[in-house]
C-alpha cells in the first residue's frame, strides 16, 4: 500500500511544478507584450487645427472660471474631414 501514496505524491509534485512553470510563462509573456498595440496615426492638418481650436476654447473657459467640464461646439463645412475619431483619441475618449 505505500507505493500508491508515493505515486500520488509524485503526481501532486508534478502538477505543482507544471502549474508553476505555466504561471511563470504567463508572467513573462505579460511583461513582454506591447504597451500600445495600435500606433498613433497621423492627424490631418485640418483636424489638428480643429483640435487646437477646441483646446483654445477650453483654455478660455478655464481662464474665465466657467470651466464646468462641458463644451458644446459644432462645425459644419462642406467637404470637411470627419475629425470625430481624432478628437476622441486626443482628449482620451478611448479610455
Amino acid at each position: 500500500m505505500p507505493k500508491p501514496i508515493r505515486t500520488s505524491r509524485a503526481w501532486v509534485a508534478g502538477w505543482v511544478l507544471f502549474c508553476g512553470v505555466g504561471i511563470a510563462a504567463t508572467a513573462a509573456l505579460d511583461t513582454t507584450s506591447a504597451p500600445n498595440p495600435h500606433p498613433e496615426e497621423p492627424v490631418s492638418p485640418e483636424c489638428a487645427e480643429y483640435i487646437a481650436d477646441i483646446e483654445t476654447q477650453l483654455a478660455k473657459a478655464k481662464q474665465q472660471g466657467t470651466d464646468d467640464g462641458v463644451l458644446a461646439f459644432s462645425r459644419s463645412k462642406v467637404g470637411a474631414d470627419d475629425c470625430s475619431d481624432e478628437i476622441r483619441d486626443h482628449f482620451g475618449g478611448g479610455r
